[in-house]
């Protein structure tokens, strides 16, 4: 996907960039490729790929949920480089994101990478997922919780419903649909205080082959302050 495509594309789904907007895209990309030459960030390093599995891919969480309201706070678990908060952050200015990573080069890149696209109400943060949702500093306090392909939903449930305020959405990335996840996490979801609202296939514009599942789960309740588990728990022994 050209820079061009992307943005005609994206305007056909009513997110408009403007010139600024687009190169802070560019930015962003040429400073992927500088740092992945030193740390391992993506395995996706090339203009196209880069613009549609990374930057697009991101962005297609706007399809499914608005970010219109100047006050939200979106959280990003387990970032890696950035995806899918930063390309959200460019797209939608006022959106106020907090990063969580727990390697710190990753969060160097990060911080550095927001400084050159001269971002504001970034918050950046070195720690494990398990430790971050008990810090009563963030704990439920967020509009939405996103992770993008981190781990299997009942483990992802159990990372990222602790930090979603009450009423407020964990909206999970996953590569492609898939019935089984959905069915595993139920018991999970429902202990963590969260409800499954719904599940939408959406189909990068490269391939039809090239499919993306958001799930889309509410939090309804206060999760139980046992969770999350001590650092590594939620892995080795997911709720069932």
């Amino acid at each position: 996907m050209k820079p061009e495509q992307f943005r005609e594309l994206l305007a056909e789904k009513g997110v408009v960039l403007t010139d600024q907007q687009m190169a802070q895209y560019r930015i962003y990309f040429d400073y992927l490729v500088e740092w992945n030459a030193k740390i391992n960030l993506t395995a996706i390093t090339d203009q196209e790929g880069v613009y549609l599995k990374h930057f697009y891919d991101s962005l297609t969480l706007s399809f499914i949920q608005e970010f219109d309201n100047e006050a939200y706070h979106l959280c990003d678990v387990g970032s890696g480089a950035g995806f899918p908060s930063i390309p959200l952050k460019i797209a939608f200015p006022h959106l106020k994101i907090t990063i969580v990573d727990s390697l710190n080069k990753r969060i160097k890149f990060l911080s550095e990478l927001v400084e050159a696209l001269d971002l504001s109400d970034v918050t950046l943060c070195h720690s494990r997922a398990e430790d971050f949702g008990q810090n009563k500093a963030y704990r439920e306090q967020f509009d939405f919780v996103t992770a993008r392909a981190v781990a299997r939903l009942n483990v992802l449930s159990e990372l990222c419903l602790p930090l979603v305020k009450k009423d407020g959405y964990f909206l999970a990335m996953k590569a492609a649909k898939s019935e089984e996840e959905l069915s595993e996490a139920q018991k999970a979801i429902a202990v963590l205080g969260g409800k499954f609202i719904r599940e939408t296939t959406t189909t990068l514009p490269s391939s039809e082959e090239d499919k993306r599942s958001l799930i889309v789960i509410q939090k309804k309740k206060e999760t139980p302050k046992k969770y999350p588990r001590k650092a590594g728990t939620p892995n080795k022994s997911p709720l069932k």
